[in-house]
């Protein structure tokens, strides 16, 4: 019985810090808007952190503003936000 509980409590415990993980995720792009040509450098939170599901998010939420993504640059945590604040400017976590 104390093995089936303590697996229990390992489960839920990985569980917890899976989904912690991905709500601690970001990717910083470039994107582009025609007529007339504007270009943006951004950071938006993801819910992978994995560059592919990364990219396909991304692209979808910028659509929705009228954006067209280029490319996704990288995809990080919470650690690299600092650094890239300043350039992202009204873009940082704007989507």
């Amino acid at each position: 019985m104390k093995q089936i509980f303590s697996f229990l409590a390992v489960s839920t415990l990985l569980s917890l810090l899976a989904t912690t993980a991905a709500a601690e995720c970001y990717a910083d792009y470039k994107a582009k808007r025609d007529n007339p040509l504007r270009l943006h450098y951004g950071v938006m939170e993801v819910p992978v952190c994995q560059p592919g599901p990364a990219r396909q998010e991304v692209a979808k939420r910028l659509k929705k503003s009228g954006w067209t993504l280029l490319n996704v640059i990288s995809v990080f945590g919470p650690e690299g936000l600092d650094q890239r604040k300043e350039n992202a400017g009204k873009f940082f976590l704007r989507f």
